[in-house]
């Protein structure tokens, strides 16, 4: 099964870099490209899902697309428009640079937050609440690096990078909730069990995803 699937993805990529042969790389194509390749994976799925072979259920799942010279043509003239990748690119670079000073600032509101507390000597359970800052405050970096370009590589998909997200704050939160159970309960199984729940959920996106990941690297 992951022969096949390693076949396909050679496949599918080999038909868009030469769909798009001789179109300049920008950070827009790329996302372009990967878009393609998700659809057209999908289509050839369902195709098969059908009862066609292989190679028939990728003919067929390419026709579906349709015509995409469009495409082509729009993705060549950006890339010889310097001006407008300059300024996606800086628009890009302004939102995830907001989300990381963003998602620092909140972790470490919930750091000087539950350490404020602890020396005020309150309970532990209303000390570790304000741990959910630094839960939101992981997750809100992880998105945001995750959706920067950089000079080496591209900028990853933003539904990709919300599911990354996703996973390192289920992996903070198992943390969080487990900490708080064990000082509401004062019973370790229970704090055991919440960590389990979550971080295995988290756990397992997140080598999901980094065993489907696409290279980011640019060209040198």
């Amino acid at each position: 099964m992951a022969k096949i699937e390693n076949r396909l993805d050679k496949k599918v990529t080999a038909y868009i870099d030469n769909l798009f042969s001789g179109v300049g790389p920008n950070q827009q194509l790329f996302d372009l490209k990967e878009e393609l390749a998700i659809n057209i994976k999908e289509k050839t799925a369902d195709f098969k899902a059908r009862g066609m072979d292989d190679e028939q259920a990728f003919k067929e799942a390419v026709i579906s697309m349709g015509d995409l010279s469009g495409l082509v043509d729009d993705m060549r003239k950006l890339g010889q428009d310097t001006a407008k990748q300059s300024v996606y690119s800086t628009m890009t670079a302004r939102i995830s640079t907001a989300g990381i000073i963003a998602g620092v600032l909140l972790g470490l509101f919930g750091v000087f937050t539950v350490a404020m507390l602890y020396f005020m000597d309150l309970d532990a359970v209303s000390v570790t609440g304000s741990g959910i800052f630094i839960v939101a405050g992981g997750t809100l970096i992880t998105y945001s690096v995750l959706t920067r370009e950089t000079r080496k590589k591209y900028a990853m998909n933003k539904i990709r990078s919300l599911l990354y997200a996703l996973s390192i704050g289920l992996v903070l939160f198992s943390m969080f909730t487990a900490t708080a159970a064990r000082f509401a309960t004062g019973e370790i199984y229970i704090a055991i069990g919440s960590l389990m729940v979550f971080s295995l959920s988290g756990i397992g996106l997140f080598l999901f995803l980094i065993l489907t990941g696409t290279d980011r690297r640019k060209n040198a």
